[in-house]
């Protein structure tokens, strides 16, 4: 008799880990902010990890400007994503992440979806910097979360050609996960960070065609083929 197949598709490991960290940094924060572990000077964990991981316009044109790589400056393109702004944002942008990284998980290997959301953790920042004032802060999880939100939409318009639905159906999917967070964000506050988010997802529908099984093969493919 065959192995029944599961009706759950395991999370990727890496997608756990990430959301593990994230979350892990949020009850640290809340367990600081009521006093209970770090003393007084807890409270302002938060504050002053913004200051130390955000990321800034600033740190970027500093380094092009002066010639210098700063490993400070340059560890914040990758480390915003984990200091959120206040626990409703860790809360829906990890949820969103585990979701996305299910979603996208099924049909990409593990390790491209975790390359996806770095590529797309950088992609945001660097739209941030292109896009956004140099003085405004980014931190907070969801520009990689729209990358994931892109890979799937490439995953998705790739899907309906295939049976021959009409593919442009595949973007509505960003468009109704792009409102509710702008609910969200009306309810609760969010920062200015849309140049992030806009980042996030075109990296990751622009990496997401190589980095589906096959992908890179497929590009080479083409590359090669005569005009």
């Amino acid at each position: 008799m065959p192995p029944r197949e599961s009706a759950i598709n395991p999370l990727p490991p890496l997608i756990l880990a990430l959301f593990a960290l994230t979350m892990g940094i949020e009850i640290l924060f809340q367990l600081g902010s009521r006093g209970i572990v770090g003393g007084p000077q807890a409270i302002g964990w938060r504050q002053a990890a913004l200051l130390d991981y955000g990321f800034q316009g600033t740190f970027p044109s500093f380094m092009i400007e002066t010639g210098q790589l700063r490993p400070e400056f340059l560890m914040r393109f990758l480390s915003y994503p984990f200091v959120n702004g206040s626990f409703s944002q860790a809360i829906f942008a990890g949820v969103m992440l585990l979701a996305l990284g299910k979603f996208v998980g099924e049909i990409m290997a593990s390790f491209s979806v975790f390359l996806l959301y770095v590529l797309s953790t950088i992609g945001g920042a660097l739209a941030m910097w292109a896009l956004g004032g140099e003085g405004d802060w980014l931190f907070g999880g969801f520009p990689p979360v729209y990358g994931l939100i892109g890979g799937y939409t490439y995953l998705i318009w790739v899907r309906l050609g295939q049976i021959g639905a009409q593919q442009l159906h595949a973007f509505r999917l960003i468009a109704v996960l792009a409102a509710l967070q702008l609910i969200f964000g009306l309810l609760f506050g969010f920062a200015q960070d849309w140049p992030a988010d806009l980042g996030g997802f075109v990296t990751g529908l622009i990496v997401a065609p190589v980095l589906v099984p096959g992908g890179f093969r497929a590009l080479l493919a083409r590359l090669r083929r005569p005009d």
